[in-house]
């Protein structure tokens, strides 16, 4: 474990004006292949909440709800209330919270591209499972195994994504894993439109066809180049180095070279990446490893993208006008994804992630307050206040789309220096698994206890996560990624809480400690 005779390892000065390099067709080729893995993880987002709503599936899965759905006697908010349905759509977080986990050492230990392999495997394995499913153990275990995928692809693949982009594009093309999530909802959302009037086997369809993206995933994982990251820190130097030239479009790579060579020297001295994280040296990024992935769930996106569906059916709309709705949130969600990624490099993450706070705390109180004044428990909500409905909560998908929903994922995969970077990944992956688990289990039941109440649940939440993000996170934007660490010394807050540690060519972790003019030291 590293101990206090290596705080002279790891990036010692800033490089980041020496990069050389562009945007390659390497880079791109392999952006776009690793993305799928975000697509996988958006179908089954998408596709559950679908499935749980068509009467085919529920009359053999779960028969309570079915014919609680149909009596037409029950609370409008609480007709979906049921926790074994919840379990349905929630097993499947939970068994890939505990799979980031065991991905960690995988990742760093056989590299980048052998988690993605295993979690396109265990997404076929799940997929199969699904799709023959006969009785609801069966069906259970097949999302256990989706969830298993889950848990490799989310901890490698924006790992991966960071370490092959260039600094000045890291964050647009981060964010295709994010793109790649927002497709595959769309895509889940436009196939349970399809797919529920095909009788009796639409809804194994839906679920089967998770195994296109998870082969794709998987040959991908196989054929794809590691990144040079990976292969520096595992001892195979030269090899890293021809890799970085060819995503580079350039031999002049020695600055990049550099940096990736000093930070594994560091990383090889830490044997223990999970106990090295908790050092007060790794504060900044293990708070924020906790805190972005869970606020992100907290907006309560998950909610709407999960049950899409059985809320707008919740709310009066009809069968088919609910997965209609549900295919335009998902669509929405996809654009202004793409929105993000034209600008996060050039406003940064800051601007994006509080701007998309507020206008997210507007949208959730203004359907707080329809649903709290026009619908009621036995009543049914008016066409044109339907519509308005619909029309806010699009805002408000909007608004996280080219925010929380991808930042959500890069910050933290950015942020982490290379010896505690795959634990970090595996921390922010697990994090937002636990509370995506959480929220899938309760959410109906806190449906029907806060009725229009849970939309101002979710805004007071927005509102502390938008003051967390003011207050305590730095700008990324155009930071190295091996650079990272020393711009947590130059935050007004952070610095009090890191430890001094001196570095090497000037630099001084002392509080108030400025650098020399000549590492154009920015503030």
């Amino acid at each position: 474990m590293a101990g206090g005779g290596v705080a002279a390892l790891g990036v010692k000065t800033e490089r980041a004006a020496q990069y050389k390099g562009r945007m390659t067709l390497a880079v791109a080729t392999t952006c776009l292949v690793a993305a799928v893995g975000g697509a996988i993880f958006g179908y089954d987002i998408g596709i559950s909440g679908g499935v749980t709503s068509m009467d085919l599936f529920l009359e053999k899965f779960f028969p309570v709800v079915f014919h609680r759905k149909n009596s037409g006697g029950k609370n409008n908010y609480c007709k979906y209330d049921n926790q074994g349905l919840a379990a349905f759509t929630s097993s499947l977080y939970l068994a890939g919270l505990v799979a980031s986990l065991v991905a960690s050492p995988v990742t760093r230990n056989y590299g980048r591209k052998a988690s993605i392999v295993c979690g396109g495997v265990s997404f076929l394995i799940g997929a199969a499972l699904n799709v023959a499913a006969v009785n609801l153990a069966m069906l259970i275990l097949g999302r256990i195994m989706l969830g298993v995928g889950i848990g490799f692809g989310n901890q490698a693949v924006p790992l991966y994504l960071s370490e092959m982009a260039p600094a000045h594009l890291r964050g647009g093309l981060n964010m295709m894993f994010q793109l790649a999530t927002t497709l595959g909802i769309f895509t889940a959302n436009l196939i349970n439109y399809g797919t529920q009037n095909i009788k009796p086997w639409g809804w194994r369809l839906s679920l089967g066809l998770a195994a296109v993206p998870a082969l794709l995933m998987t040959l991908g994982g196989l054929f794809l180049p590691e990144t040079p990251n990976s292969l520096i820190e595992r001892g195979r130097v030269e090899e890293g180095r021809r890799v970085l030239e060819r995503i580079r479009g350039t031999a002049d790579v020695d600055a990049e070279f550099t940096d990736m060579v000093e930070a594994s020297e560091l990383a090889n001295t830490v044997e223990h990446p999970f106990r090295n994280i908790l050092q007060p040296r790794n504060r900044p990024q293990l708070v924020m490893a906790v805190c972005m992935p869970a606020f992100q769930i907290l907006t309560g996106i998950n909610s709407i993208l999960f049950y899409a569906p059985v809320l707008f059916q919740s709310m009066g709309f009809g069968g088919n006008a609910s997965l209609y709705s549900s295919v335009l949130t998902g669509a929405v969600l996809f654009s202004s994804t793409l929105i993000s990624i034209g600008i996060v490099d050039r406003l940064g993450r800051r601007k994006l992630l509080i701007s998309g706070g507020i206008q997210m705390i507007v949208c959730q109180v203004i359907v707080a307050v329809i649903l709290g004044v026009k619908f009621g428990a036995e009543k049914q909500l008016a066409r044109s206040y339907s519509v308005a409905v619909v029309v806010v909560i699009c805002l408000f998908v909007l608004a996280f789309g080219w925010s929380w929903g991808p930042l959500g994922w890069t910050v933290p995969s950015e942020i982490f220096p290379l010896e505690t970077r795959s634990a970090g990944q595996s921390i922010t992956v697990a994090v937002n698994l636990l509370f995506t688990f959480a929220i899938a289990q309760a959410f109906l039941s806190l449906l029907c206890a806060f009725k229009f109440g849970i939309f101002l649940f979710f805004a007071g939440w927005i509102t502390v996560m938008t003051v967390f993000v003011y207050v305590f996170l730095p700008e990324t934007k155009g930071v190295p990624i091996e650079e990272m660490v020393l711009l947590w010394r130059k935050h007004w807050f952070w610095k009090k809480v890191m430890p001094d540690m001196p570095l090497e060519d000037g630099w001084g972790a002392a509080e108030g400690h400025a650098a020399p003019a000549s590492n154009n030291h920015k503030g």
